[in-house]
């Protein structure tokens, strides 16, 4: 056998750079070499080599050391430094980044592609982020037995934008307002209360639904719907369009509905024209140029005392009043205007009146049948299948007869409501044209002939008409 100490001239040792292996190559071939495992050890131990030995090749090496005549064989392998994980600012809300937008599909597979802006909003006192801790690591070993350093993990911090606010430890962020979450200036973290749009609402911008106040710089195009837990402007015109409000709307532009537009506002609705629409608001619709054949709602007033301020055509209705410059046409085009009681009673008596002639109708028919049932059973002639009948029709005829007595008493209590009517009145500043119908609470007038400059009011049972003044 040859000791360790002569081993140095069959065998040498290299390291890796920082001196995590060392490496065991043959400097000298010879077919008689043989060793032991503690000459190995041994000759490890005089090149330093105190860490991460490899038990398995060195039993190897010492009995068949021919195989490694020609290859380098890593004899230790120390410990790898493992480095540790920075923090980092984890969102709770998911931001909508461009690359990520994609069409909602719904349950039946099919996509819509006007339904991807899913907007990141958020509530006053939100969870938006948080700081997860970095992580140290752990440092490394050599093969002399000497410390790897690793590099520990950074703090993270937050970049604090505006309208948002930090917890006493500083590792969590919540928003101030109710708005929108938006990464500015390198990162910075804000929640603004405005959702602009420069623009048209097309597809690429897709239906919008958010939490703040939404300002739309060009069109909302046919199809599309907005809404907002806050006010809606749009700086340019809407189409055939869903716009839904928990606040007012204001439109530069106007509306044209094409008959399938809907504009729905808790406040009020302020337009230039509305054409082939349906807009409904809870106080006021002010409308500067002109209403034609549209739908129009409004919880207080509708003004359209501009320098055109027509109305004609389709329905306005007004819990207190209608102001407008021209009402109808000289063709006599039919126009309705209704003031008096809030639109969604008067849509209620109507629907209620609708139902009580159904109501009606079924109770004739079942009161037909149990007639003729009746008659059977006075001859003895009643089969038991016809028993079973006349017992599921009197159940029928008792109940059609508490739903019509439930539906009689509520069309009394809205024609009540339809008595007061003080402050309702239609305001003509110019001319009313024949072919236009006045409503007020419960009572109606049809106008014949055109009237310049009047104001309808009601007055002991009867609308009258009075001078503009």
């Amino acid at each position: 056998m040859i000791g360790h100490y002569a081993l140095n001239h069959y065998l040498n040792i290299t390291f890796s750079d920082d001196k995590g292996i060392a490496y065991l190559q043959f400097s000298k071939k010879d077919e008689n070499f043989a060793c032991t495992v503690e000459d190995v050890e041994g000759f490890l131990h005089s090149h330093n080599i105190r860490y991460g030995l490899q038990r398995n090749i060195i039993e190897r090496l010492s009995s068949h050391p021919e195989e490694y005549f020609f290859n380098k064989v890593s004899i230790a392998v120390g410990d790898t430094a493992t480095h540790g994980t920075d923090g980092q600012v984890v969102m709770a809300v998911h931001l909508n980044e461009d690359a990520d937008r994609r069409p909602n599909e719904k349950a039946d597979g099919k996509v819509d592609y006007k339904d991807f802006n899913r907007l990141s909003n958020v509530r006053k006192g939100q969870l938006i982020a948080t700081i997860t801790p970095p992580q140290p690591g752990t440092p490394g070993k050599t093969v002399t037995g000497e410390e790897i350093p690793n590099k520990p993990g950074k703090e993270a911090y937050f970049k604090i934008g505006k309208n948002v606010l930090l917890d006493n430890n500083q590792t969590s962020m919540y928003a101030a307002i109710d708005g929108l979450i938006t990464l500015t200036d390198k990162g910075k973290i804000n929640v603004f209360p405005v959702y602009e749009i420069n623009g048209d609402v097309d597809y690429s911008i897709g239906n919008i639904d958010f939490v703040g106040t939404v300002v739309i710089r060009g069109n909302v195009l046919t199809g599309f719907t907005v809404k907002s837990a806050g006010d809606i402007r749009v700086v340019g015109g809407v189409e055939g369009a869903e716009l839904i409000s928990g606040g007012s709307i204001e439109i530069t532009g106007g509306i044209i509905g094409y008959n399938k537009g809907h504009i729905t506002a808790e406040g009020n609705v302020k337009v230039s024209f509305i054409q082939d629409g349906t807009v409904i608001a809870g106080e006021d619709v002010f409308v500067s140029q002109s209403i034609m054949h549209s739908n129009i709602r409004a919880g207080r007033n509708v003004i359209c005392n501009g320098t055109k301020g027509l109305i004609v055509g389709g329905i306005v209705q007004a819990g207190e009043k209608v102001v407008a410059r021209t009402i109808g046409n000289t063709m006599s085009t039919a126009t309705a205007i209704e003031v008096g009681v809030l639109p969604e009673l008067r849509n209620e008596i109507n629907e209620l009146r609708h139902q009580l002639r159904l109501l009606l109708e079924s109770a004739d028919k079942t009161n037909k049948a149990l007639y003729l049932l009746n008659q059977l059973a006075t001859n003895g002639q009643l089969s038991p299948d016809k028993v079973a009948l006349r017992i599921k029709l009197n159940a029928t005829k008792q109940s059609l007869s508490r739903d019509e007595s439930t539906i009689k008493n509520r069309v009394l209590e809205i024609e009540r409501l339809l008595e007061d009517t003080g402050k309702a009145k239609v305001e003509v500043i110019k001319t009313i044209y024949g072919g236009s119908k006045i409503v007020i609470g419960r009572y109606t007038r049809f106008v014949k002939d055109p009237s310049e400059r009047v104001v309808f009011t009601y007055s002991e049972g009867d609308i009258t008409i009075s001078p503009y003044i």
